[in-house]
């Protein structure tokens, strides 16, 4: 974890409010870090509905497999994360360690093992050490309290630079319900369902299936629109835990009218931290908004705004502040997505560089270079072609990045 915050980083995080039904809890148990804590233990109310998705990589992690093979039982009783080791490409020895952390974590809290989750992210191909988790699951369980949103955030850091919260409140009917949630990533970031960790509590009665829907339909407009390096991690998880604390009426499907409300907050909830997570971009000095219009659909916009994004010629020219908007042409033109040359306009921010197959006429190299400066940039693509419309969020690349990642093992 590095020590320097993120220039992108919020100038303060959010005191989030208490989400009744559930506690949280942290512990150092040592598992890679030293002098900081690296477990996290939340626990539910019983009847808690859960949902959740995952990375689509071929290679997932053994916590991300114990998930799955659970998450159609739609309830939960705890989570345990851990930060430091992924439990990742570790075989029989992975799928051991987590069996071992659901048997001492259903021990300490009275509960069945299958209604105990777990997450891990960190160093892929090192065994996990889950003996560790001996020393302080008794004192975790006893320890859990309503108010440990930013310990918990920071808990489940990696080379994350700041914790990210987020939260919001929504009417499900005449009753107030709460959403927080918390995320962690900053590498290894081009989510195929989420991002690297991200966890959403609310005390609103939804049912598993409905919860589900409700948090797909999020992840699509969210954390499925941020890269940092085009990479996807063996670890995606993003889960959502429904306490019924709130004594709605629940939410029996994602399209009930009153649900409306709550899936446009669980959506900006969703957003939030996802831009988080582009803020905390290894290295990252630059937040980089990408829009594309005018594609023939809403999927063929996206390929090419991640085109865009991922880009390294892109990316570097924005850590150079130089508007080499040259580089976006060749992105756009590399995505294998229908786009005609001679009706493509790209913007930087409000000033058009290039028009019609061409520089714009108006261009200037000092607004355009002037712009590049700002902390926050924003590129806008229009193909010419259709009603096709995607955003994402991305950062610069810097030095700091290629020196993050060769040193993370050492």
């Amino acid at each position: 974890m590095s020590t320097e915050v993120s220039p992108l980083a919020p100038k303060s995080f959010p005191k989030l409010p208490l989400v009744r039904g559930v506690a949280l809890a942290t512990a150092e148990a040592g598992i890679r870090y030293k002098g900081r804590t690296d477990v996290l233990l939340a626990s539910f109310a019983p009847g808690t509905a859960v949902a959740g998705v995952f990375t689509r990589s071929r290679c997932p992690s053994a916590p991300v497999e114990w998930c799955r093979e659970r998450i159609d039982g739609g309830r939960i009783r705890a989570l345990v994360v851990n930060s430091g080791n992924a439990n990742a490409f570790t075989g029989a020895n992975g799928r051991a360690a987590t069996r071992l952390t659901a048997e001492l974590t259903a021990k300490a809290l009275g509960c069945s093992e299958d209604e105990i989750f777990l997450c891990s992210t960190g160093v892929i191909g090192e065994p996990l050490d889950a003996s560790k988790f001996a020393g302080v699951m008794d004192r975790l369980a006893a320890g859990v309290t309503e108010d440990a949103w930013e310990a918990a955030a920071r808990a489940i850091m990696t080379t994350d630079t700041f914790p990210k919260l987020a939260t919001r409140t929504a009417k499900i009917g005449d009753v107030k319900v709460t959403i927080n949630g918390i995320a962690k990533g900053a590498g290894m970031i081009a989510p195929d369902m989420a991002t690297m960790l991200s966890f959403i509590a609310t005390d609103a009665a939804i049912d598993p299936d409905a919860l589900h829907e409700l948090l797909a339909r999020a992840a699509a407009k969210s954390f499925n629109c941020v890269t940092v390096d085009g990479d996807t991690s063996t670890s995606d998880t993003l889960l959502a835990f429904a306490t019924g604390e709130a004594g709605n009426r629940a939410i029996r499907g994602a399209d009930d009218p009153e649900a409306a409300g709550f899936a446009a907050a669980l959506e900006e909830l969703a957003v939030e931290l996802a831009q988080l997570v582009a803020r905390d971009g290894e290295g990252a000095r630059k937040f980089v908004t990408v829009e594309v219009a005018g594609a023939e659909s809403d999927a063929s916009a996206r390929k090419v705004a991640l085109s865009i994004a991922n880009s390294p010629l892109v990316k570097t020219a924005i850590a150079g502040e130089d508007a080499n908007w040259g580089r976006v042409v060749m992105a756009v033109g590399k995505a294998g997505e229908p786009a005609d040359r001679d009706l493509l306009t790209i913007r930087f921010g409000e000033l058009r560089v290039a028009h019609k197959g061409e520089r714009d006429p108006h261009y200037s190299e000092a607004e355009a270079s002037a712009y590049m400066k700002n902390e926050a940039i924003d590129i806008r693509v229009d193909l010419g072609l259709g009603e096709g419309f995607a955003r994402v969020w991305t950062c610069d690349l810097t030095e700091g990045y290629i020196a993050i990642n060769a040193d993370y093992r050492s």
